[in-house]
């Protein structure tokens, strides 16, 4: 048995599988992370003291190289698909005994900690790595236990992370040299052929949002904070919508930036830290969050760093997809128990390219429900030849990529709170007015602050409000504070009859996505659809 340095005691990793010939470093401090990846030449040290890696060839997630094991114990609920790729026990065993066979030859890393702010409704995380920034990655956002749960720990999941190891396409069923699989009953997940950090968090929030399904709790992929009189907002969207930036108002409580749970007694965190986008991050506009980007123990991925250590956040040369790892608590308003009472409002934020939707729309049930299942927005136009026009993107629930079961369950659990705790479900349009994009512009962040405030304090409670024609929400005719012409898209468009035309346009793309939860949805929902 290897040498354990880092707490008091030793540990085996036997039970895993693993005969650990190198030095084990158990619970590993902050600082000891940072000298060891230093040593390694894994990152660099930046002004400020942020430790800057480089991802490599993967900047982001590999979606395709995702697999599911088809096992007894879970195969009948996963929602089977490009989503959920199946892998057979076979071809995980494989793997499994090629990465503890490499592990067992490195200097390792062991961080136990919670996926999980709710002590009923935790997850107990043991990440085994050979990387001393991916394991302070993990420490980052995963909930550090106490001493006295540190004592105590037994974990409940288990996440073997070697990324130097690849697969063989041939001879472990894969798509490609990188992996990443999840064994849903043993709550195992082994991640190779990848440095993106992202893997570890999203892999884990994907074994949760089967968990705690099973356990009538709501998974969200979703940002939320809480006023000062108790009043909680859950922000759903995808990457890009503003997600992490409109969650961190300094007026009210962070509770968290990505991934919450909603339990019998409210909302919960799922994470301990925080995973935010930073490129061309205003320090005037986000000042929370650009002050995390200067500060010691956040890891910063492909952020670009001069020879003095001089961070240029508005380079984007080795991707757009730039990012920091901080903890909750670098946040000077973030709430320390990570926990709070039910919504009273929900937010869906699309970063509508099309200049279509408006800043801000009052949902029914039954249209929450379809722009749930729908989660839109849309991606700017890309390189490819001929290519001009945005690209609408429909992830179910905000989150399809992580949804162990089918959309429609998390759908109806959400029916079920907004039926049972009355909150208010607004849509959200962060993108672009006065056209799409390249002939409009990008909604004014003030604007869109302006309104959440009005919609989370009870601002519009008299202010008269008009359906859409089209796409049936309501919008309301003004707000204070707020251009009134802002309010009506149409309006800011040169050319109308072009806003007319591009509106039928996407309403139709709703529907075409939506034909797919039809029939799981019920004929209410399917009709609070645009009315193409």
């Amino acid at each position: 048995m290897a040498m354990t340095i880092g707490t008091e005691g030793r540990i085996d990793l036997g039970e895993h599988g693993i005969d650990a010939g190198g030095r084990v470093h158990l619970h590993p401090s902050t600082s000891l992370l940072y000298t060891h990846a230093l040593q390694a030449n894994e990152g660099r040290l930046a002004e400020g003291g942020p430790l800057v890696v480089d991802t490599g060839r993967h900047t982001g997630r590999s979606p395709n190289d995702k697999f599911l094991v088809r096992e007894p114990g879970s195969e009948e609920r996963i929602w089977w698909g490009t989503v959920n790729q199946s892998i057979d026990e076979a071809r995980f065993e494989g793997l499994r005994d090629k990465l503890t066979s490499f592990l067992e030859d490195q200097d390792l890393y062991v961080v136990d900690s919670f996926a999980g702010a709710d002590p009923a409704h935790r997850l107990a995380v043991r990440v085994i790595t050979d990387s001393a920034w991916h394991a302070l990655f993990a420490k980052t956002l995963f909930i550090e236990p106490t001493e006295d749960e540190l004592a105590e720990f037994e974990p409940e999941a288990l996440v073997l992370h070697a990324p130097a190891v690849e697969a063989d396409l041939d001879e472990d069923g894969t798509r490609s040299s990188t992996f990443v699989l999840l064994h849903p009953t043993r709550a195992e997940i082994l991640v190779g052929g990848t440095f993106y950090a992202g893997e570890i968090k999203k892999s884990v929030f994907t074994l949760m949002n089967d968990r705690l399904a099973l356990e009538g709790v709501l998974p969200m992929h979703c940002s939320a904070n809480v006023g000062d009189e108790g009043d909680v907002a859950v922000f759903f969207g995808l990457s890009g919508t503003g997600k992490t930036t409109l969650s961190a108002d300094p007026d009210r409580h962070l509770i968290g930036d990505d991934e919450h749970g909603w339990s019998d007694d409210g909302i919960f965190n799922i994470e301990g830290g925080c995973y935010a986008k930073v490129i061309r991050l205003s320090a005037e506009a986000e000042p929370e969050i650009y002050k995390t980007t200067h500060s010691f123990g956040t890891v910063l991925e492909n952020v670009i760093v001069d020879e003095r250590g001089v961070l240029d956040l508005d380079d984007d040369s080795k991707t757009e997809n730039t990012r920091a790892a901080y903890k909750l608590e670098q946040i000077a308003n973030a709430l320390p128990t990570k926990r709070a009472g039910h919504p009273s409002s929900v937010i869906f934020l699309a970063a509508d390219a099309f200049g279509i939707l408006p800043p801000l729309a009052r949902l029914s049930r039954e249209q929450a429900m379809f722009y749930f299942l729908s989660g839109f927005t849309a991606k700017l136009a890309g390189t490819e030849i001929g290519v001009s026009e945005p690209q609408p993107t429909f992830s179910a629930c905000f989150g399809a990529p992580f949804l162990p079961q089918p959309p429609a369950v998390y759908a109806h659990m959400l029916g079920e709170r907004l039926d049972r705790h009355g909150a208010t479900v607004w849509l959200v349009n962060t993108g672009w007015t006065g056209g799409p994009y390249g002939e409009g512009e990008r909604m004014p962040i003030t604007a869109t602050r302006a309104l959440l405030h009005a919609a989370l304090s009870g601002g519009v409670a008299d202010t008269r409000f008009r359906a859409d024609e089209l796409f049936g929400f309501e919008v309301p005719i003004e707000v204070h504070g707020v251009e009134s012409a802002l309010l009506d898209p149409r309006s800011t468009w040169r050319d109308p009859q072009a806003y007319d035309r591009k509106a039928r346009e996407l309403a139709k793309m709703f529907r075409d996505n939506f034909a797919q939860f039809a029939a799981d949805a019920g004929e209410a929902v399917v009709a609070a659809g645009p009315r193409v």
